[in-house]
């Protein structure tokens, strides 16, 4: 398993990981819950979607959109056990152990908490498609 911050690095020179970013309902998703909440909410997620021996659907069970742990696992390169392996050096075909799922969870936190939020008082609406200008 590789440190966080060589991982951290190398993710920073990647184009695809860089172009990672939280849309206006995840941000507020984020700032609504706190990031501690949705830290736990990434425990779970990870037990259930990544931290088994063979995965369902592994390689496309991380959706793009819906919730911050998901952006974030793309974003950390935590999405699929084939991620895992080439930025983690997390082998796959083993179901991760503690320690594993720990690094994986504080990979994600770890971006999670460098992200902007959108102000409290932002008047972003929920559903931009129905705000359209006609």
């Amino acid at each position: 398993m590789r440190a966080l911050d060589t991982v951290f690095d190398a993710l920073a020179k990647s184009a695809f990981r860089r172009r990672f970013a939280l849309g206006v309902r995840e941000g507020k998703y984020l700032r609504e819950k706190g990031v501690d909440a949705v830290v736990r909410q990434a425990h779970e997620l990870i037990g259930k979607r990544l931290a088994p021996q063979a995965p369902l659907n592994d390689g496309r069970q991380t959706p793009f959109r819906g919730h911050p742990v998901f952006i974030a696992q793309h974003a950390t390169a935590t999405c699929c056990r084939t991620c895992l392996a080439k930025w983690h050096g997390i082998a796959a075909g083993k179901a991760l152990d503690d320690a594993e799922r720990q690094h994986v969870v504080d990979a994600i936190e770890r971006w999670l908490r460098a992200q902007p939020l959108p102000a409290a008082n932002a008047a972003t609406p929920d559903h931009p498609q129905r705000e359209l200008p006609f």
